[in-house]
């Protein structure tokens, strides 16, 4: 009888606040988490869970934070990725996730690579992605929030062996039912497991999401407070990657099998198209403007031919 490779893993949906440490809450959840399921092997929490949304509470790493996690994945004998916070760093502040091993030792580190421009002013991007192994389970990959609306993150994550995309997220925007088409998407396009979780309050509207190998929907929170614990099964993405989706694409072997033909990634590569898209500023009210300027030109120039047709100009 064969052996089924399993993992278990619990997401923890929880409210955020932006004004107060949130520290002693996830601590709390750990514990009931822990009680209520203890053949949990990791727990994740959301993007900026500890200190909330707001780079005032930027800190150097180590710190106080990372140690009390230590001693809570030690204490559970568990894997820890206790969401994200802001780092300070020689000038810069990053949006980094520690990754804590069962015996509290801190296995590495993760800056978000694509901060969510032009909002997250003042947060500096970070540029070494992030993977590492779970012995006798398989690969894992760190992305953060924004991240995963490039798929090239993704991807390069995938290629570099990982099965299982853990993916904190701050979102509370209304664009969160986009973000539960793309964790769909990116998990069969890469055929692996994407933990998406997602905060609330100040941390999120919630809806986190995990999506299996097949792009099938595992689990789909909803706005509430919620622990998420699911037993993956390992051996589900190696049999997708190389049997296909549901016995049918094959696109990391087909993606392998065509590597190199993307001129758009070559180094130097430009686009005439994409440099005309114009600055990465937040948008104003351009419309409006556009109007008024056309208004005070036919006041200024009555022979004007703007014309005015409803609320509308023609």
């Amino acid at each position: 009888m064969n052996h089924m490779n399993t993992f278990s893993i619990a997401g923890i949906q929880m409210r955020v606040s932006a004004v107060t440490p949130n520290i002693e809450m996830m601590k709390l959840k750990i514990d009931i988490t822990m009680n209520l399921y203890p053949w949990i092997e990791m727990i994740m929490f959301s993007e900026l869970c500890a200190y909330g949304p707001l780079t005032y509470a930027a800190q150097e790493f180590p710190n106080n934070f990372e140690e009390e996690m230590q001693a809570m994945a030690k204490k559970y004998n568990i894997w820890l990725l206790p969401g994200s916070a802001f780092e300070k760093s020689e000038g810069k502040i990053y949006n980094t996730a520690t990754v804590i091993n069962p015996d509290g030792e801190i296995v590495t580190r993760y800056r978000k690579m694509f901060p969510f421009y032009p909002y997250e002013v003042g947060v500096a991007p970070g540029h070494e992605f992030c993977v590492f192994d779970v012995p006798d389970v398989g690969r894992f990959g760190v992305s953060i929030c924004y991240d995963m609306w490039f798929p090239e993150t993704t991807r390069t994550l995938v290629s570099m062996g990982a099965e299982v995309i853990l993916h904190p997220t701050l979102s509370g925007t209304i664009d969160r039912d986009i973000e539960l088409s793309i964790v769909r998407a990116m998990a069969s396009v890469n055929q692996c497991f994407f933990f998406d979780v997602n905060g609330l309050d100040t941390g999120g509207c919630g809806r986190s999401i995990v999506c299996g190998p097949d792009g099938r929907v595992l689990h789909q929170s909803d706005s509430t407070e919620e622990i998420i614990p699911l037993e993956l099964n390992m051996d589900h993405v190696k049999r997708s990657r190389e049997l296909g989706i549901l016995r049918l694409g094959q696109p990391l072997k087909s993606f392998r099998d065509h590597l190199g033909e993307f001129d758009i990634y070559h180094p130097g590569a430009k686009s005439e198209y994409l440099d005309s898209l114009g600055p990465l500023i937040k948008p104003t009210r351009l419309e409006t403007l556009a109007k008024l300027k056309m208004q005070e030109d036919k006041i200024m120039n009555p022979v004007s031919p703007v014309r005015f047709k409803g609320d509308g100009l023609v």
